[in-house]
């Protein structure tokens, strides 16, 4: 509800402004411009979507997944004891990272809420457990080896080298993942206090 008022406010700010400055004969070109972008940009992102969804099912099928989860899992079990617990829950979670380490945000989406599922019904509370704030945290800040949404982001505007950026986004990832986790821990063992 919030965001359809912000939007119908920037709406008739935007024709208001255009009445005073004397352009509004600019403003239907405009927006017929960025609606025409809008859904270029939609269906470009949906096409990389489709194919890094489809390489995380193969690499499910082929059990290159079930792998990376368990080089995950000395990691993962360290940070998620109650996770550890229950296979299944395990196996979400590390799905999760790993798609998120391969910058599949959408494709982790389902991993994450099973995991989340999980670590709510194995914790035996009502409200957020320890773990559940960590794994979103984690999911928020996500530590990724490729980002492949930004990537496909910068080949649909032109760029020649996408994926030039890696160095840049390892150390902004690395650095936002550790310092969530931090955060995450230091204000759990303060809440216990």
């Amino acid at each position: 509800m919030l965001f359809n008022l912000i939007i119908v406010i920037m709406v008739l700010f935007s024709i208001i402004f255009g009445i005073l400055s004397g352009s509004i004969t600019a403003l239907a070109p405009a927006a017929l411009d960025g609606a025409k972008d809008a859904v270029t940009l939609c269906l470009t992102l949906c096409g990389m979507i489709c194919l890094w969804s489809g390489l995380m099912e193969l690499m499910k099928r082929s059990g290159l997944s079930e792998k990376l989860s368990s080089l995950l899992s000395p990691i993962l079990t360290r940070l998620f004891p109650t996770a550890a617990r229950e296979s299944e829950t395990m196996f979400a979670l590390s799905s999760n990272v790993s798609a998120n380490l391969l910058g599949l945000g959408n494709a982790a989406t389902p991993a994450g809420i099973k995991a989340a599922k999980g670590l709510k019904r194995l914790s035996g509370i009502d409200s957020a457990s320890d773990e559940l704030c960590l794994l979103v945290v984690m999911n928020t800040a996500s530590l990724q080896l490729l980002p492949t949404t930004v990537a496909s982001l910068r080949a649909s505007l032109g760029s020649a080298t996408p994926f030039d950026i890696l160095p840049a986004v390892w150390l902004a990832s690395l650095f936002s993942v550790s310092c969530g986790i931090f955060a995450a821990k230091l204000f759990s063992h303060f809440s216990r206090t």
